[in-house]
């Protein structure tokens, strides 16, 4: 929908996910997503009806564009070893942009928005979760794994590489390590534990 010549409702989507990463949906404005994109106010309500359905159709949008990109990046081929797999998954969201982290971090303010409906971030979950489990499931067709609880396994590479990826996005440079290290690092520690 995004494409090179802008329209109307391509100015105010692109505008409206901007004021949601700084105001969130609570206290974004039509008034300030229409300054933001250069248009009336009114033209919002014309082409959204109001704001609820802007911030719900801005919000899909950037989802559907994550989710993608995420489905892409937790893809496997039938050959590929248990190692190269979460590394190329590890690395791949590492390299995700700070748009593909904003979209992360909008869903995450919706848990305190609107606690009682079908979250951004479950579909996020979902996803992931998702090609790690019919990864790991395969993989225990196959006879490389023991025979373990994919479900189990999929949760923790999930916690290790989503949410140690967002924590780097929020506190990386400041913690004074570079991320090629945080990355070998904390693959090192996935693939060869914490024991001698």
């Amino acid at each position: 929908m995004l494409g090179e010549t802008e329209n109307t409702e391509e100015k105010i989507i692109k505008a409206a996910f901007k004021i949601l990463q700084i105001e969130g949906a609570a206290k974004a404005t039509t008034k300030k997503i229409a300054a933001e994109a250069g248009v009336n106010e009114v033209t919002i309500f014309r082409k959204f009806d109001n704001k609820k359905n802007l911030v719900e159709v801005t919000k899909q949008f950037y989802m559907d564009r994550l989710l993608e990109k995420l489905e892409d990046n937790f893809s496997f081929t039938e050959d590929e070893s248990i190692e190269d797999y979460l590394k190329s998954c590890f690395y791949g969201m590492f390299n995700f942009t700070d748009d593909d982290f904003s979209i992360i971090k909008v869903a995450m303010q919706e848990v305190r928005d609107v606690p009682d409906r079908k979250l951004l971030i479950s579909q996020i979950t979902s996803t992931i979760l998702g090609k790690l489990e019919e990864f790991f499931k395969l993989q225990l067709e196959k006879g490389i794994i023991k025979d373990i609880n994919s479900k189990a396994v999929s949760i923790m590479c999930f916690s290790i590489i989503f949410q140690s990826l967002v924590l780097w996005q929020i506190y990386g440079s400041s913690t004074g390590m570079e991320s090629d290290y945080y990355a070998k690092d904390f693959l090192n520690i996935i693939f060869n534990g914490i024991k001698h």
